[in-house]
């Protein structure tokens, strides 16, 4: 359920014979571009954001030193937000959205999506869980377990998922990354909200997306309209495309093995 093609602002059509049976049976649909590192400040200064109302966070992933969790698939993640708020997540990807039970769909808590980019797409479910900034600080710190800081439901989903052996307290804080976030809604797209993150890592990389959320039944006229409308706006849609997760994690495991 994943495909990625560097390079490209579209999906090729072997993509799209994929992309169409999955956007039957997902919840939601994120579309994603992320803006090549020199092109940051003039994309900033053409889009009608306030750099100055962005709101901070931290971002803490948890895995094992060689990513065991990544490579089978699964994102354990928690975030602090501005405000003494917080929320947690397990992530599984790929996903086929038919292969999921049907008490897993039911949830409140899941929602499986298809994020799209340019050149690439993947289908995931996230299980989702609330936290306070201080239950994720107290956790990171190693003074309240991981354990504790995820629900029964996301327990659960995480057993069923992850690799033989790993877990849960034996996982290691990946983190923690530094994040900025702002939106607006500009009125060429019917006033549809777009979300900016700045990724801040720790080596002084960093990564600038722009994500907008939709019905499945929406996608191909969303997508169509904001391509038009950042392409207006002087926003290169044909950079390599680099996911924050991924950057995250490589960091960190890098710096695991130093």
């Amino acid at each position: 359920m994943t495909n990625q093609q560097a390079g490209s602002s579209r999906l090729n059509d072997a993509q799209l014979a994929k992309v169409i049976p999955l956007l039957k049976g997902v919840d939601s649909v994120e579309l994603k571009v992320s803006v090549a590192p020199e092109a940051h400040r003039a994309t900033v200064q053409g889009l009608p954001i306030d750099p100055v109302e962005a709101q901070p966070r931290q971002v803490y992933f948890f895995d094992t030193p060689d990513l065991a969790l990544d490579q089978a698939g699964i994102v354990v993640r928690a975030r602090r937000i501005q405000g003494g708020r917080g929320d947690t997540v397990v992530k599984l990807r790929p996903v086929a959205p038919e292969d999921l039970p049907a008490e897993i769909r039911r949830s409140r808590a899941v929602n499986v999506e298809l994020d799209v980019m340019p050149g690439g797409f993947v289908c995931s479910a996230s299980f989702k869980g609330r936290a306070t900034g201080a239950e994720i600080r107290d956790t990171v710190a190693g003074a309240s377990p991981l354990l504790k800081l995820l629900s029964k439901e996301q327990r659960a989903f995480y057993a069923e998922h992850a690799p033989a052996g790993i877990e849960l307290n034996a996982l290691e804080s990946l983190g923690p990354t530094f994040i900025l976030k702002t939106m607006f809604n500009p009125a060429e797209l019917q006033s549809r909200r777009v979300v900016v993150e700045l990724w801040l890592y720790p080596d002084g990389s960093r990564i600038l997306e722009l994500s907008m959320k939709c019905l499945p039944s929406e996608a191909f006229q969303v997508a169509a309209e904001a391509q038009v409308y950042l392409a207006s706006r002087g926003v290169d849609l044909t950079a390599i495309q680099q996911t924050k997760t991924r950057a995250a994690l490589d960091y960190y495991r890098d710096q695991l093995k130093a």
